[in-house]
């Protein structure tokens, strides 16, 4: 069994992402790695480059700024790495996103454990959206809870953007992949990083998504409701970072108006809990296994 990890990058340096990190997680995991690295404004390409390792593959690009539908220019540089990629599963992982160590071994035996079952088309991840400090995480219907992460590379698979996968049918209308859990978390790391690196983010990123940039004054307008607090261990790989370029403390605001969106979703939350366990967060799959 061969597998091919991948992702995209672009001023993963500016924008705060713990892409470094990222990028060794999916090298623990993978037997090659496909980067593609778009034309940045800072020291992405040196960084990635600097890594130096045998099994990393850099695929230099340039990204399409006419395109501000949906964020399909992020769809676009992911199936550039992912068209790259010659291994039996394509495991896509983002530059905010990390693996934890303990679940090295569990990935790859899930891959193996589905190699030959060709009804498996995809892989999911549970998650842990960390939000405003280390030790607090977001849950609730407005984050997904669970995502496919990998894909069987030998499937006609496309991404309408940079989140989820549809598959070609022979009608040429796409359907969401078959399927099975991988048995662990990934790490979302994207809502700790800095008040600063957020706002440069909101400036460079929404435009791709024909958003007018909003100013982000801090992580504590959020539905208290929605917040859990996180008492495991983060990814080893991830230590540095976590000390020296996330948000320590989430504060939150005390005056902080719940929105209709909020009500629905505390609503979907005690209906959750009611019916035992319930998942009415959106599945970009359908599980078969």
């Amino acid at each position: 069994m061969k597998v091919s990890g991948f992702t995209f990058l672009r001023n993963g340096t500016i924008l705060g992402y713990p892409y470094i990190e990222s990028l060794r997680s999916l090298l623990a995991v993978c037997d090659e790695v496909v980067v593609a690295v778009g034309n940045s404004d800072d020291d992405t390409l040196e960084q990635v480059r600097a890594i130096g390792d045998p099994k990393l593959r850099i695929i230099e690009t340039t990204w399409n700024e006419v395109m501000q539908d949906r964020g399909y220019t992020y769809a676009q540089q992911k199936m550039i790495a992912q068209f790259n990629c010659t291994g039996d599963w394509a495991f896509y992982l983002e530059g905010d996103e990390v693996i934890h160590e303990k679940d090295y071994a569990t990935i790859r035996a899930a891959m193996e454990k589905y190699l030959h079952d060709k009804e498996v088309e995809a892989l999911v991840f549970d998650y842990y959206h960390f939000y405003g400090s280390p030790s607090t995480y977001a849950y609730s219907p407005r984050w997904y809870r669970r995502a496919p992460r990998i894909i069987r590379n030998s499937i006609r698979s496309w991404a309408p953007d940079g989140l989820f996968w549809l598959i070609m049918q022979e009608n040429k209308r796409g359907r969401y992949p078959n399927a099975a859990f991988a048995g662990c978390h990934l790490y979302h790391y994207g809502h700790i990083r800095s008040v600063a690196k957020m706002n440069e983010k909101q400036k460079r990123v929404e435009r791709y998504w024909g958003k007018t940039p909003k100013e982000f004054k801090g992580y504590g307008d959020i539905d208290p409701v929605s917040i859990r607090v996180f008492d495991s261990s983060h990814p080893a790989i991830a230590d540095s970072w976590l000390k020296n370029d996330a948000e320590q403390v989430l504060t939150l605001n005390p005056s902080y108006v719940v929105s209709s969106r909020d009500r629905k979703h505390r609503l979907m939350m005690w209906l959750e809990e009611l019916l035992g366990g319930k998942d009415f967060t959106k599945k970009h799959y359908k599980l078969v296994r």
